[in-house]
């Protein structure tokens, strides 16, 4: 699977690929689970609106929300983002050394008043 921007990447799968549950009833969806996960966090990282989720790459929009609010409130997301977060890859962080020196009129101090002899 081509891995593309804001999807896990193979190695974060292995990790959490055993903590979906199996489908119980009904017709398996045609999307996978990791399909369905790629387009959470599609929409978590874009911001965009559940509407406009790309349906060509990850389907109707509909059943990732569907997706969305069970795997909520079984409290799937929680343990994924867990289970995930134990073993950070760093990839977007960013640490910047930059010192702002604020004028001291900035901070609130009182200006100096003038001699009007």
């Amino acid at each position: 699977m081509i891995q593309r921007r804001y999807e896990i990447n193979d190695e974060q799968w292995e990790q959490i690929k055993d903590m979906f549950p199996p489908y119980q009833t009904g017709r398996p969806s045609k999307s996978t689970n990791r399909t369905m996960f790629n387009a959470i966090l599609w929409i978590a990282r874009s911001g965009a609106a559940w509407r406009d989720l790309p349906e060509e790459r990850y389907g109707s929009w509909k059943t990732v929300y569907s997706r969305f609010c069970k795997w909520r409130d079984t409290g799937l997301l929680i343990a994924i983002f867990q289970a995930l977060h134990v073993d950070p890859d760093f990839e977007n962080l960013s640490i910047d050394a930059t010192s702002v020196k604020a004028h001291q009129h900035s901070a609130g101090a009182k200006k100096k008043q003038k001699d009007t002899k």
